[in-house]
C-alpha cells in the first residue's frame, strides 16, 4: 500500500510539473540584415561586400532554447554556397561556420516552434528564401537610398522601406559621432504565417545590450535605433589601397 501512496505522489509531482511547464512562444520573427561596411567600421575588419547580408533570423522573445540541440554543418550542406554569398561571416574567414552555429543556437533553438522551422535545414533555408524575397538591398536603390558620402535623414530610408513593403522596419545605427550616425542594421518583420508586419520598438529592444545584438565573439554590435533627428550616413564600400 505504501509503494502505491509513493507512486501516486510522484505521479501527482509529475503532474504539477507537466502543468505548471509552458513551452517557449514567439509571435513575431525578425529578419535582420546588416550593413557589411558599418559592421567592419566597428568589428576593425575587411570586406569588399556592398550589399546588405543577413545577420540573422530571430524570434521575437527567447534565446538559447535548447542547448543539447547542436549545430550540424553537414545538415545543410546543400546550403552553404548560398550562405557564405548572402549570410556571411564578416569576422570568420571561410570554411568557418562559428557565426551559424551561433544563430541556431541562440535563435534557430527557439524558432522551432514552428512546424515551418522545425530543423536546422528548414530554418536556414526559410531565412534564406525571406531575405530573398524582400530584396532590401534593390528595394531601397529603387527610392535613391544607395551608399554616399552625402547624408540621409531617417524618414528617408524608413519611407523608402515603408513605400515598398507597407511596414514599418527597425532600423539602427551606430553612434560614435556626436550629432551624426550611421546605418549599420535593417530589421523587417513577419508574423508565424510570415506575413509581413510592422516591427515593434519596445524600450527594451532599443539598448545596445540586448541579447539579439550579440556577436559571435561575445561582444555587442553597438547598434542602436537611429536618432530620428540626427542626419545618417550610409557608408560607400572602401575603395582598396
Amino acid at each position: 500500500m505504501g509503494y502505491f501512496a509513493l507512486l501516486a505522489l510522484l505521479c501527482l509531482g509529475c503532474g504539477l510539473g507537466a502543468s505548471s511547464y509552458k513551452p517557449h512562444e514567439w509571435t513575431m520573427l525578425i529578419l535582420t540584415h546588416h550593413w557589411p561596411q558599418t559592421f567592419c567600421i566597428m568589428q576593425s575588419c575587411k570586406t569588399d561586400i556592398d550589399n546588405w547580408t543577413l545577420h540573422g533570423l530571430w524570434p521575437d522573445k527567447g534565446h538559447m532554447c535548447n542547448s543539447s540541440w547542436v549545430f550540424n554543418a553537414s545538415l545543410i550542406e546543400d546550403l552553404l554556397p548560398e550562405m557564405r554569398k548572402s549570410w556571411p561571416d564578416l569576422l570568420h574567414p571561410s570554411p568557418s561556420t562559428v557565426f551559424w552555429e551561433h544563430e541556431w543556437k541562440t535563435h534557430g533553438t527557439c524558432a522551432v516552434h514552428s512546424d515551418a522551422l522545425n530543423t536546422e535545414h528548414k530554418y536556414f533555408n526559410k531565412a534564406l528564401e525571406l531575405y530573398h524575397k524582400l530584396g532590401l538591398n534593390s528595394a531601397l536603390r529603387n527610392h535613391s537610398i544607395v551608399p554616399s558620402e552625402t547624408y540621409y535623414m531617417l524618414d528617408d530610408i524608413e519611407g523608402a522601406i515603408y513605400d515598398f513593403y507597407k511596414v514599418k522596419p527597425k532600423i539602427q545605427c551606430t553612434h560614435a559621432l556626436k550629432g551624426e550616425q550611421t546605418l549599420g542594421q535593417i530589421e523587417i518583420c513577419f508574423d508565424k504565417e510570415f506575413t509581413l508586419i510592422d516591427c515593434h520598438h519596445p524600450v527594451e529592444e532599443d539598448t545596445w545590450n540586448n541579447p539579439n545584438n550579440i556577436l559571435t565573439t561575445g561582444g555587442s554590435t553597438g547598434f542602436s535605433v537611429c536618432d530620428r533627428n540626427v542626419k545618417v550616413f550610409y557608408p560607400p564600400l572602401k575603395e582598396k589601397q
